[in-house]
Formats: structure tokens, sequence, C-alpha cells
């Protein structure tokens, strides 16, 4: 982060030069209307591309699931799941669910330049019914705390992340209040031709690694 708006333009000038014909852009979901600080690197690749002369589309993912699996162990061991994002809900999916987007995309002989794809799964959850779910699925009580914003944000550096990342996840918390990441399209159904990865699912797939 900080850096990706003149990478992807290297990465946009280097795909002229070699006249390539489509370029999949994975975006972020509702990256025009969230107004999420993490979106602002995303909306400067989506109009560069706009202005390269190269077809592209747009794969708007939402959040990943893994964002909350790979924080399972810390959840069981505290027993609570912090975060700023009140009733908010959440329209996450796997990374290879929204892979496999991808690749139909990019397999697809239909003419894909100019689409935009929002994406995520289908049953939108809160942090609330996320601390849920980890319990239910490790037989064990996960509760949600809802936190001062700025409190998290001192909660996070203490424990080691960058203050500019912590910001910004704490930014993305109090989006998700707002619908940021709330994402109703059916897209990704679509593309990959069946229902998203489940909550509970990919709680209980990532338990058994």
């Amino acid at each position: 982060m900080g850096q990706r708006a003149t990478q992807h333009e290297n990465v946009i000038t280097a795909a002229q030069r070699v006249n390539v014909k489509l370029i999949a852009y994975t975006s972020i979901a509702n990256a025009l209307t969230g107004n999420m600080k993490l979106a602002q690197e995303h909306i400067a690749t989506e109009h560069l591309l706009a202005g390269s002369g190269i077809g592209y589309v747009l794969l708007r993912n939402g959040w990943y699931t893994e964002n909350y699996t790979d924080q399972l162990l810390g959840y069981l061991n505290s027993k609570v799941v912090l975060g700023a994002a009140a009733d908010g809900k959440i329209s996450a999916a796997t990374r290879a669910d929204y892979a496999e987007a991808a690749a139909a995309v990019l397999l697809s002989e239909a003419g894909e330049a100019g689409k935009i794809y929002e994406l995520g799964g289908d049953k939108p959850f809160t942090l609330s019914q996320l601390a849920g779910a980890v319990g239910a699925a490790a037989g064990q009580d996960v509760a949600y705390q809802d936190m001062d914003p700025e409190k998290l944000v001192e909660i996070y550096t203490e424990s080691g992340v960058p203050a500019v990342f912590a910001d910004i996840l704490v930014d993305t918390d109090l989006r998700i209040r707002e619908g940021a990441l709330e994402v109703h399209s059916g897209d990704l159904a679509r593309l990959i031709g069946r229902a998203p990865t489940s909550l509970g699912k990919a709680i209980k797939d990532a338990l058994a690694r």
C-alpha cells in the first residue's frame, strides 16, 4: 500500500507496449461509493485503465473470508473478536472463489471488456455473527466487542501492526458500518456457477488445517 498506483501504472504502460488486449483488474467492492481509504489506490488504477486504450474488466472483490479465518487462533484464545464495524454487514468470500471468478472471466469467449463485476458472498454477516460462527464451529463461546476506533488503532499498533495499516483497518470497519463491503449483485455466484463458500464452511475448513 502506498505504492500501488505507481506500480500499476508501470504494468499498464508495459501492457501497452506489447499490445495486451485485455486486463482483468482485481479492484475492491463498491470502490467509487464506499469511501474507504483502502479504495483510493484502486480508484486511481481504475482511472489509469480507463485512459489506457486497453480493454479492461473490473473484478471488484469484496472482503476475503481469510481476513478473519487467518485470525481464528487469536479469536479462540481470547474468546473475543474486536472491531469497530457495529452491525455493518460484510459480503466476504474466499480467495479461491474470487480466483475462480477471475479465471472464468479470463477464459470467457464472450466480450468482457468494459464490464464491471461487484463480487462478494451471497450471505452478508456482521462481526457479531462472525464471532458466533467461530464459537459454534469450535464449541466454545466467542463474543464480538465493538471498540472505540481510536482505542482499536492503539491496540493494533501495540500488537505490532504498522500505524498506517492499523488506521486503514479501522477505517474499513467504520465504512463497513455504512455498507461499503456489502454486495448484492450475485455476480460471484453467476461467474463460478454455484453458491460461494459459506462462512461456516470456511471456518470449519480453517479449523481442520
